[in-house]
């Protein structure tokens, strides 16, 4: 059966179709083929959607798209140009911490370079940086946003693993600025080696004031969304809701630039967004399905602990499978076919859940920049209209400091589950 369903979707994959349809039609020809109850589909379909916290993508995804619609990305883009922008490679250190203060907002790596993408790239392009350069920093730094709340990632991963979702997007804030610092340190040090240039606007202290109070809205949606989860009275679908509605309060009262006709651009894009997701979500349930009646979690867990018990070891292991599935399968689908199988068996070897959470997704953040597949280096291409190998060239810098916190988020457990321990006790 197992090797029916493998075979159905290679082939699914090599005929080009896409990754949901891959997976719910490879199911669907398996159970056939093995004459089980065929109402299953339906079944094992919807049942996966049937879970309060993944309402939250949603209403994440379209929060993001509203507070894009008002225009706050250049606010924050100019307010940490402004910061930062004097300092050798300062356009590029701003380019990663709008991509960190954005991340508080959309929660998904796409989304972060659909928003900010095209600005950040023109910008540094017009600045003096080479353009491949440019567009590896933006690819880079789009890994932030699936590891910092909102998480639509760990959200995905809670719901797979059936963990706590408030304590995995908890789990997250420490290793994604861990990500931020070492994506920073690594612009410093190519600042110095290459001569970067400095930003050539120098604002005045109005302007300066002036644009902080602008942008001052924009910057409390990610504060009050982490309160939100902290206070413990709010699960993630209530936070979502609520950043919604602040997001349209701003956006009306405050900016006065969500006009009738980009709230129901926001509201389409929200939707087309979200129909994708939840099809690979419905889809990916019932191929798990299929593989636990095939008995390959319990044959994964049996090879898995037979290799070690030490959660360290398994750690490792799994950044090796998650790296090489990151190639091929996108996040979504690689945390919801991979999560089912392995989560169980390193949660019973003692990995925390936390930090299980934000190793999957900080690997499959790194496979949206690795070839062949990187949906991150071919949406880049398609902005910048640059050859594929050229952004590929671009990138290949980033990926030291995306390693090294990878390999010291999978050394110290602590990072990430401090936070959830301490707010949650």
């Amino acid at each position: 059966m197992t090797l029916t369903l493998l075979c159905l979707f290679a082939v699914g994959l090599i005929l080009g179709f896409p990754i949901a349809v891959c997976l719910g039609l490879s199911s669907a020809i398996t159970i056939l083929v093995h004459d089980l109850p065929f109402t299953v589909v339906a079944q094992r379909s919807v049942n996966a959607l049937d879970s309060t916290p993944l309402l939250a993508v949603p209403l994440f995804i379209f929060a993001a798209a509203l507070l894009s619609a008002t225009g706050v990305t250049n606010h924050l883009f100019e307010l940490t140009r402004m910061i930062v922008g004097r300092l050798r490679g300062g356009v590029a250190q701003v380019n990663v911490l709008v991509s960190l203060i954005f991340s508080g907002m959309s929660g998904a790596a796409l989304a972060d370079i659909g928003a900010l993408g095209g600005i950040q790239i023109k910008m540094m392009v017009e600045q003096g940086y080479l353009k491949r350069f440019a567009a590896g920093t933006t690819i880079a730094a789009a890994t932030i946003g699936p590891i910092f709340p909102p998480s639509i990632p760990l959200i995905i991963f809670a719901s797979a693993a059936e963990v706590s979702a408030v304590r995995a997007l908890l789990a997250g804030v420490l290793p994604a600025l861990i990500v931020t610092a070492a994506l920073m340190v690594q612009i410093a040090i190519m600042a110095r080696m290459g001569n970067l240039p400095r930003d050539s606007h120098r604002p005045t202290l109005p302007e300066f004031s002036r644009k902080l109070t602008i942008s001052l809205p924009a910057l409390l949606a990610p504060v009050l969304m982490i309160l939100g989860l902290l206070s413990g009275v709010l699960g993630p679908t209530e936070v979502a809701g609520a950043i919604v509605v602040y997001s349209l309060i701003i956006g009306i009262v405050f900016y006065r630039t969500l006009t009738t006709q980009s709230f129901f651009t926001a509201a389409r894009e929200s939707v087309e967004a979200s129909a994708n997701i939840l099809f690979i979500v419905g889809t990916a349930a019932l191929f798990a399905w299929v593989l636990t009646i095939g008995g390959v979690p319990a044959m994964a867990g049996q090879w898995l602990l037979g290799v070690s018990t030490d959660p360290l070891m398994l750690l490792l292991i799994l950044n090796v499978l998650l790296l090489m599935a990151g190639m091929f399968l996108e996040s979504i689908a690689a945390i919801l076919i991979i999560a089912p199988i392995v989560a169980p068996t390193l949660l019973m070897a003692g990995v925390p859940a936390e930090q299980l959470g934000v190793v999957f997704v900080l690997n499959l953040m790194i496979g949206l920049l690795t070839p062949p597949i990187g949906m991150s280096l071919y949406m880049v291409s398609i902005i910048t209209r640059m050859e594929f190998g050229e952004v590929v060239r671009g990138v290949l810098p980033f990926y030291v400091p995306l390693f090294v916190a990878l390999i010291v988020v999978t050394l110290f457990p602590g990072l990430s589950t401090w936070l959830p321990n301490l707010i949650m006790q």
